[in-house]
């Protein structure tokens, strides 16, 4: 009785982890696949790189700082 229970215990794990695992996969794998979609924009006074979404825009200009910006 008690190798029966062992056994339905052990093809439930072994059930789980082949439709469970493969999901977790798949997930990984799409987010790996992902676009990166922030992109990077160079300062016109400093020549830096900077994000785009953290950087600051005057005039269709994208600056790294408020300092870089003042001194334009």
């Amino acid at each position: 009785m008690v190798l029966k229970i062992v056994a339905v215990i052990i093809m439930a794990f072994l059930v789980y982890i082949l439709f469970f695992k493969r999901n977790r996969e798949r997930e990984m794998f799409a987010k790996k696949n992902e676009k990166i979609t922030d992109e990077m924009v160079e300062c016109p006074t400093c020549k830096t790189y900077v994000s785009q979404k953290e950087a600051i825009v005057s005039n269709g200009k994208f600056y790294c700082s408020q300092e870089c910006l003042e001194n334009k």
